[in-house]
């Protein structure tokens, strides 16, 4: 039989009684990564219509992963005095199917991504992980892991925004999906001007801030 030829469902059992593990498709979402790059792309703070749907993002998931059992884990800091604003948020999230792990924001190194990290490696070790998908758009950390599981052969993508994760679409062996692109991830457009998917006729980019601040910058300065 040639190396091209597929599996049959005998040779999957085999494969996964085998092993004793069953096929996983893992989303993790990195929530601080995820909501400052969004600021950056709009050029403010995120609004209610402006923050991206959890559960068009897991039907997205769900619709490539088949039959494979699917997770999905939202990594979040909680700042002092912020537990009673997000606990919404996060049973929101929670019953779209999100397991949440929250960690308080006690300091500037307290960030998620050593637990996105440790959590991705702990997958792979007791599952087959089939596809992973990282919503991050922090290259210094995620890229070389990511590209080190893609080469072993696990479908590695990361969701993020075209203005930030460069990493991801400059790589070789990493998918890269703008998350704007999901289907139902925003309820309206989001006001930005993509430089990958310019009209034909080209698009002004407005100024962020008014030029006469740079004035107001130097006299504080």
């Amino acid at each position: 039989m040639g190396d091209d030829a597929p599996l049959s469902v005998e040779d999957l059992i085999t494969d996964t009684a085998a092993t004793g593990r069953s096929e996983l498709d893992l989303l993790v979402w990195d929530a601080p990564n995820i909501d400052m790059t969004l600021s950056n792309v709009i050029g403010g703070r995120p609004s209610a219509q402006s923050r991206p749907r959890f559960d068009a993002v897991a039907k997205w998931l769900l619709a490539q992963a088949g039959d494979r059992d699917v997770e999905g884990a939202v990594f979040a800091n909680v700042p002092p005095g912020g537990a009673a604003t997000m606990r919404g948020w996060v049973e929101a999230i929670r019953s779209f199917g999100y397991a949440v792990f929250a960690r308080p924001k006690l300091g500037p190194l307290d960030d998620v991504d050593a637990d996105m990290l440790a959590h991705i490696a702990e997958r792979h070790r007791t599952r087959r992980l089939r596809r992973l998908v990282v919503a991050s758009g922090d290259g210094r950390n995620f890229n070389e892991p990511l590209e080190e599981l893609a080469r072993e052969g696990v479908d590695v993508t990361v969701l993020s925004f075209v203005e930030v994760a460069g990493y991801a679409q400059e790589s070789d062996v990493i998918r890269f999906v703008d998350l704007e692109d999901v289907p139902g991830a925003f309820t309206t457009p989001l006001p930005r001007v993509r430089l990958d998917n310019l009209p034909e006729g080209g698009a002004w980019l407005q100024p962020t801030r008014p030029m006469r601040a740079l004035l107001s910058a130097n006299e504080n300065s």
